[in-house]
């Protein structure tokens, strides 16, 4: 099979609308009518008529109707000229409008976010942000600023949103995306819980097995989990957010590549599920001067390893001793190793039983 690559062809958009009164006056001339004598047969002054000539005046249905009697041209061929009519206008109306907020594409990661499949590439930079507007699900540029711009906004805590709006809320928009394609059953607290036993059974297996099995037990809680691929300037880890009063969201990165970080964070967002407010987007970026931040820490760290624990975790001395005491716990030996790691500050120590995680793209 040849190797040569086929170009991107690209729909052909006019910039000029023709009114469908140039239409209907070659087929007046067609006739052998005069401006006069089509009015009088459909009943309308010539005043009216030579506004729908100019494209000034829509042809109505009722316009469409006698028309199809006069001219013996059907009525939906007129009323299908009039409508691509008024939606090309409006098209060349919105280019127009689009031309003025090119300068905000810039903020917005457009070729990352082509290169990850989420935008189709455009031939210029007004279709192109119609495309971008199209994956925020907005309007508008100032639609998108009354969205993302908001102050009041709980991830607003976290500076990477005043540094880099546009590339923080293409993660998040990411993930809101996959979110929605989960048909999450409603939100039961108490199967959460006990999916989040049964999740944290599965540390000690591979990502193949664990990555489809979490998202089922936590879809049928009525969470959806998102795996959003890293973005340069976005140090986050994870983030929540309540789609609707009985769906929840959890963003995952693979920040760190290490299993021990990847549970941690998992555990951590479900903290914020289980115990804060549904109103607020909740960033995991690091900071701990927020407290829903530390609770949901500590949540993370107790489901995982009790920390009645952590008296003898320091006192490993072997691989063996790690493999044992996780295998004791039901955890994975590398989510061991995170906490003996932080309990110590030695952090080479036993590294190599933390498995490291990476995309299926770059295996």
């Amino acid at each position: 099979m040849s190797k040569m690559k086929a170009k991107k062809k690209y729909a052909f958009e006019p910039d000029y609308a023709v009114a469908p009164g140039e239409t209907l006056s070659e087929v007046m001339h067609s006739l052998d009518m005069n401006q006069k004598d089509l009015a009088k047969r459909l009943e309308m002054t010539e005043q009216s008529l030579i506004r729908i000539f100019k494209g000034d005046q829509p042809i109505s249905y009722t316009t469409a109707n006698r028309l199809e009697l006069v001219t013996r041209v059907p009525a939906r061929f007129w009323n299908n000229l009039e409508a691509e009519y008024r939606e090309q206008l409006a098209k060349i109306e919105e280019r127009e409008r689009l031309a003025n907020s090119i300068e905000w594409l810039k903020t917005i990661p457009v070729k990352e976010l082509v290169d990850r499949g989420c935008l189709d590439a455009q031939p210029d930079k007004v279709s192109q942000l119609r495309e971008v507007l199209k994956f925020y699900g907005v309007g508008s540029v100032s639609a998108w600023d009354g969205i993302w711009d908001v102050p009041a906004i709980a991830a607003r805590r976290s500076p990477c949103f005043e540094t880099h709006p546009g590339i923080a809320s293409a993660w998040i928009r990411q993930g809101e995306l996959q979110a929605h394609e989960d048909e999450c059953q409603p939100y039961n607290k108490a199967r959460f819980k006990e999916a989040l036993k049964q999740i944290r059974g599965l540390t000690s297996e591979t990502a193949e097995v664990f990555e489809p099995e979490m998202k089922r037990l936590c879809s049928e809680a009525g969470v959806a989990v998102a795996f959003v691929r890293e973005m340069k300037k976005v140090p986050w880890s994870g983030a929540t957010k309540w789609l609707t009063p009985n769906k929840a969201m959890i963003w995952l990165c693979l920040r760190g590549k290490g299993e021990d970080k990847f549970w941690v964070s998992f555990f951590h967002e479900a903290g914020h599920v289980l115990h804060d407010s549904k109103k607020d987007l909740l960033i995991n970026d690091g900071r701990h001067d927020d407290p829903r931040e530390v609770r949901a820490d500590d949540f993370a760290s107790e489901i995982l390893i009790p920390a009645k624990h952590n008296a003898i975790i320091p006192k490993l001395r072997s691989r063996a001793e790690v493999i044992q005491l996780a295998n004791d716990l039901g955890i994975a030996p590398g989510i061991l190793v995170g906490r003996y790691q932080f309990l110590t500050k030695k952090w080479h120590f036993f590294k190599d039983l933390i498995r490291p995680l990476q995309w299926a793209e770059d295996e």
